[in-house]
């Protein structure tokens, strides 16, 4: 039979409870760099706990766009011989930059990172719409040929033209987020910068064929390939900090922080403020 505890055990054992030390509990609030590198959003006041309560859906959407658009990259430089438009790795543009990416997205607008939020659902319906476009159920090209067949009218002036008009929209939406992420940091303004330019590039390509200026539209391909996978090297960079981060790893990665070297407006506002009082 076991001794009843003694008033001083119990204050003992209370005494070690309630000097348990939280600094590094991950329920307290998240440093305005640290937030931004995990979230790669500008920390913004949001209601609620979200954050505290799920987890961080932004390494998943990223870890899709990578596991797509790294091998995309290699493919339109032509290494190895891979060609095709990646058809072989077809269910990967589904499952990982398309669907992985709008459950990430989904996460995000959950939590209430709106910016983070578009860029996913943006490049996520990309890659369905790209990997939509290589399976024969859908006959993208079927309107382009007189016989109907989807292959042949994939190969027309017509088809091609109308896909560089796609990619040029695309290059502006992705224009607008590099202009948004001068707030978030580096990283992500690069890779959204080489996006841009890769964008244009994929429309180039498609806009030569049309003039059936075939040579020049594979070197052009060759480019855009080029500046996809270098968009991609930042990107890869975030994705280990997040994740080192996620783990609480002792080495920290810096992701060059730019909330506070271009402020926004409420920070500027508080900032006047600041200088009145």
């Amino acid at each position: 039979m076991s001794a009843k505890p003694t008033n001083t055990q119990i204050e003992g054992d209370t005494e070690m409870l309630s000097h348990m030390p939280t600094k590094d509990s991950i329920m307290l609030p998240i440093p305005r760099d640290t937030f931004e590198k995990l979230y790669l959003t500008p920390k913004m006041p949001i209601a609620g706990k979200l954050r505290q309560t799920f987890g961080n859906p932004t390494p998943i959407s990223l870890m899709g766009f990578l596991v797509s658009a790294t091998p995309n990259a290699m493919i339109h430089m032509g290494w190895r011989g891979a060609g095709g438009d990646g058809g072989a790795i077809l269910p990967a543009y589904i499952a990982f930059g398309g669907m992985t990416q709008i459950i990430g997205a989904i996460g995000e607008w959950l939590i209430g990172n709106t910016f983070s939020c578009a860029i996913f659902f943006t490049y996520g319906a990309f890659w369905l719409a790209y990997g939509a476009s290589l399976m024969p159920f859908f006959a993208v090209g079927a309107r382009y040929s007189p016989t109907g067949n989807s292959f042949e009218g994939m190969e027309t002036a017509e088809y091609h033209a109308t896909a560089g008009l796609y990619y040029v929209i695309l290059s502006v939406v992705t224009f607008v987020f590099l202009i948004c992420s001068i707030r978030t940091n580096v990283c992500l303004f690069l890779a959204l910068l080489f996006l841009t330019v890769a964008y244009n590039l994929y429309a180039a390509v498609h806009f030569t064929t049309a003039l059936g200026q075939e040579a020049l539209a594979a070197k052009v391909e060759v480019a855009a390939g080029a500046c996809n996978f270098i968009l991609c090297i930042p990107i890869w960079y975030i994705f280990v900090a997040q994740m080192l981060e996620s783990i609480d790893f002792p080495l920290a990665l810096p992701v060059g922080d730019l909330s506070e070297v271009v402020l926004g407006r409420n920070q500027k506002a508080r900032k006047q403020m600041d200088c009145e009082v």
